[in-house]
């Protein structure tokens, strides 16, 4: 079994795993790109025990990946948003979900991503396919193909 830590590594891989390698934790922030914010919602959307996520999210807040913000007083609720260092993640999860189109999804992706300004579809390069803009994270959009509810 590998350790939790990669101690005496100078690696930078080795340091994201250390936060990133758990599938559950890049589950959340999936569904965080796709604008899940509550604890309820992350809990039905995922169908993930609530110990283990609260453990997820914690950490994600901790790392800085999400912030913790209240929404509710009394009793008091929170949600759960990316910070700057969690949108830096966005290449990261669109390199992933190109890949898994690639490789494993024979009926067509399920997710499309596409550009808020003019609607082109995001390339291999984050760029829009349509007008050429380079994209971020919030130029973006995710929308189910007809593979998703198929």
């Amino acid at each position: 079994m590998l350790p939790r830590t990669y101690d005496g590594q100078n690696c930078s891989i080795a340091k994201a795993l250390e936060l990133l390698g758990e599938r559950w934790t890049l589950l959340v922030i999936r569904e965080a790109f796709l604008g899940t914010r509550r604890f309820e919602a992350f809990a039905e959307r995922l169908d993930i025990a609530r110990n283990v996520l609260t453990g997820r999210l914690g950490r994600l807040v901790e790392e800085d990946v999400l912030e913790k913000v209240r929404y509710q007083e009394r009793p008091a609720r929170y949600e759960y948003r990316l910070t700057e260092k969690g949108l830096d993640l966005w290449p990261v999860i669109v390199s992933l979900l190109q890949f898994g189109d690639r490789y494993y999804a024979p009926d067509g992706p399920p997710v499309i991503l596409r550009h808020r300004g003019c609607g082109g579809e995001v390339d291999d390069h984050r760029m829009c396919g349509a007008c050429g803009a380079a994209l971020t994270a919030r130029d973006a959009v995710a929308e189910l193909s007809a593979a998703a509810v198929a």
